[in-house]
């Protein structure tokens, strides 16, 4: 009698502590992108305001100690002359100093090759990610019978071969800014059922997030 009564309390602390911990989990997977996209924003916020406010500050002098001297101004100062920079850059005068200053600074040694990758950089990511990415695809990877997610970046004819020739970028899980440029035939891609924005989840949250078209190929299978 007293070891039945054993197992069922034993059996009863094993499921509150389940549970306990099958809700913490919970909430730490709500709250832990929401914390650290508050840490980053608080760091970028900041540092931009010490850039301007600090005491080594670009406006320092004119600032501290009068009514514009509160956390924040900084990030205010960085839009307003982000704005007066793009009605400059959007005007005739404003693309021709800025085709001078790519000119100038791209002859520069070693100036040049970091100007042009970050120039390269903002142009990518400031554009949709519809336009970087044509559509996402299974190949092949890294060797027959492996199969790895990809997005097709671009397309030539292969004069040579006589067929249509796929730049298919594979990313990295989970990071997928760094991966591979693989350059398949279009008859050896498999079509995947997702839009980017899903794919994207797929390789962000290395392969956790799968989504339902994918589950429905593979339930077939």
């Amino acid at each position: 009698m007293n070891d039945k009564k054993y197992d069922k309390q034993n059996s009863l602390i094993n499921k509150l502590e389940s549970h306990v911990f099958s809700r913490i989990l919970a909430g730490f997977i709500i709250l832990i992108p929401l914390l650290v996209t508050i840490l980053i924003l608080l760091f970028l916020f900041y540092s931009i305001d010490d850039i301007f406010r600090g005491e080594r500050g670009f406006f320092s002098p004119f600032i501290n100690g009068t009514r514009l001297d509160f956390p924040g101004i900084g990030v205010v100062i960085s839009i307003v002359i982000f704005y007066l920079i793009g009605l400059l850059v959007g005007g005739r005068l404003g693309r021709r100093i800025s085709a001078i200053e790519r000119t100038t600074l791209m002859w520069i040694p070693l100036v040049g090759t970091i100007y042009g990758l970050m120039r390269q950089i903002t142009e990518t990511l400031s554009a949709p990610v519809t336009n970087r990415f044509n559509r996402v695809v299974f190949i092949e990877w890294p060797r027959p019978g492996y199969m790895a997610i990809g997005f097709v970046t671009g397309q030539f004819f292969d004069k040579e071969k006589n067929n249509v020739t796929l730049v298919v970028y594979v990313p990295t899980v989970p990071n997928p800014t760094s991966g591979n440029l693989a350059f398949v035939p279009e008859k050896d891609v498999v079509e995947a059922d997702l839009n980017v924005e899903e794919a994207m989840k797929l390789v962000f949250s290395g392969g956790i997030v799968i989504p339902e078209n994918l589950k429905t190929i593979v339930d077939k299978d």
